[in-house]
């Protein structure tokens, strides 16, 4: 028999109400339907992950994001990159920046496959980086660090996508 506690009914109004924004259309997944794209083609085709693809491309880090996985990917929308100080992300581009770039990078990857369910009864989680990131649900809304979880579960054939507002830096 199942028994609803406190503790269960959060978890299930946060799931709801974490999973139930979306930054992706129907049309950019219905081409989908028969074989899941990877964590990366996922992004490039959503449209609004320009900088964050370009970025992993300068990291030297696609091939890693296509390879088998799973991974659990925090990723930065192209709006969020555009909030950094100016200048910041030609910066990171350029090729003598790139281990600060993969450090940033790698900041917002964790291995394995975190769903929208089981990320809202986390409190951390371990990075790629090596880094722990903060997990914090406040009135229904999501947070890694101080970014806002906008859209959760966008599967990938070797991973999930979590979109948030804002570039995580490690420190």
């Amino acid at each position: 028999m199942f028994t609803l506690t406190k503790r269960s009914l959060f978890t299930f109004a946060a799931t709801a109400l974490f999973t139930g924004s979306a930054i992706f259309t129907a049309p950019v997944f219905a081409a989908h339907h028969e074989e899941k794209s990877d964590i990366v083609d996922t992004a490039v085709a959503a449209g609004n992950f320009t900088t964050l693809a370009a970025a992993l491309e300068a990291a030297g880090l696609v091939d890693t994001l296509k390879s088998e996985g799973p991974f659990t990917v925090f990723a930065p929308t192209d709006e969020a990159f555009a909030n950094l100080p100016d200048g910041t992300v030609e910066s990171l581009l350029l090729p003598e920046n790139k281990d600060k770039l993969v450090a940033i990078l790698t900041y917002h990857v964790v291995a394995g496959e975190v769903l929208a369910a089981q990320v809202v009864t986390l409190s951390e989680a371990a990075t790629v980086n090596g880094e722990n990131v903060d997990i914090n649900v406040e009135d229904g809304t999501v947070y890694v660090n101080d970014a806002t979880v906008v859209a959760t579960d966008i599967m990938a054939s070797n991973g999930v996508i979590h979109v948030i507002d804002t570039v995580l830096i490690p420190e």
